[in-house]
């Protein structure tokens, strides 16, 4: 769940399953009581209809942690004291685990590594800019914390295979939604 409309979404099931819960916040259900084996099962069942997968274990957990915050992050919205932290100390005090760890149990997962994951979300976040049209390319690197306008293009480039500029001349509109990157 990476937005409150997801987390409407998850409180509706919910209240429909008539499963009691106490929050529901970015990709994490507090619930009031043990689900029984039936009501897990219908749980999953309607959290997959509407693109979410009910993660029940630790590792899972940790991952979906590590996402929430990559995309915060990566969209810059922490604030400047945590934008100012490398990612990897960032990620390692607020799930309380070592990065090696996170990293290497993310890539064995995901397939890719958390920088790799960063990237995309910055660049998602760098399209979503470009066809809104109110930002120069200098402020969207600003804005994302990239070094340089340059160093913007370069990843931008590797990643949709267009450079900025003409990405946003052809207006292409290829967004990928949060949960598919």
């Amino acid at each position: 769940m990476v937005c409150h409309r997801c987390i409407l979404a998850v409180e509706d099931i919910l209240q429909n399953e008539k499963i009691p819960f106490q929050k529901v916040s970015f990709g994490e259900i507090y619930l009031a009581e043990e689900l029984s084996q039936n009501q897990q099962e219908r749980l999953s069942k309607k959290l997959t209809d509407i693109g979410f997968e009910l993660i029940d274990n630790y590792a899972g957990g940790i991952i979906e942690k590590i996402k929430q915050l990559v995309i915060k992050r990566a969209r810059n919205e922490v604030d400047e004291k945590e934008s100012n932290i490398k990612l990897s100390h960032y990620l390692s005090g607020k799930v309380n685990h070592e990065y090696t760890y996170l990293s290497s149990l993310f890539s064995s997962v995901e397939g890719r590594t958390i920088e790799n994951y960063f990237i995309e979300q910055r660049i998602e976040k760098a399209k979503e800019l470009l066809i809104y049209g109110q930002l120069t390319l200098s402020q969207i690197a600003f804005d994302l914390d990239y070094s340089s306008v340059a160093h913007l293009s370069k990843q931008f480039k590797k990643i949709i295979g267009l450079t900025p500029t003409y990405f946003k001349e052809i207006g292409i509109a290829k967004r990928k939604s949060l949960d598919k990157i």
